[in-house]
């Protein structure tokens, strides 16, 4: 509960403060990715969001699915999968504080593997930090998750990010999967 609770004040601080991330033009970070920056006006706190679309929109859906990788002050706080319709019900507890789950099935490039990732408020999905390693050094990444009307896949095309900004930005190397 603590974490699921970090994630989700994490989120509501970045869309409700004043200033952070409002409506700022992104700036290209390579390939589909967009940067933006922002400073926390209380604490001063550098903060540094990636974005990146689907290259398609999902069937009954109201946009592009979106990547999105938070930094605060040079460090990966939160990667999140946001389908941009309404997710399934959770289907996996979590081992440690029974959160709840979304089993989802990820394609890297040419390697699938199966993640547990935080469902949040049956909003978006948080992601592990190995997957957010391989994410950024991939040409080809696929998500398969359950939406209540069966399984969908949201596909991404992450090649081209600048990994020099990221680096910096969120002290995050690429990974093979």
């Amino acid at each position: 509960m603590k974490i699921s609770g970090f994630i989700i004040s994490f989120a509501v601080s970045c869309a409700l403060v004043p200033g952070l991330y409002a409506q700022q033009a992104g700036t290209p970070a390579g390939g589909k990715w967009v940067e933006y920056q922002a400073e926390d006006p209380m604490t001063a706190a550098k903060k540094v969001r990636f974005e990146l679309e689907a290259d398609k929109i999902l069937r009954d859906s109201e946009g592009k699915a979106k990547i999105i990788l938070y930094c605060v002050n040079g460090k990966l706080s939160l990667g999140d999968f946001h389908p941009n319709l309404r997710l399934g019900r959770p289907n996996h507890p979590s081992f440690w504080e029974g959160r709840p789950q979304m089993r989802v099935l990820v394609r890297v490039d040419n390697k699938h593997s199966n993640h547990n990732w935080n469902w949040v408020n049956g909003n978006f999905l948080a992601m592990d930090k190995d997957t957010v390693r391989q994410l950024i050094g991939s040409r080809l990444f696929r998500i398969q998750f359950d939406s209540p009307d069966g399984p969908e896949i949201a596909e991404f095309s992450p090649a081209g990010l600048d990994l020099a900004m990221v680096k910096s930005a969120c002290h995050l190397k690429p990974e093979k999967p």
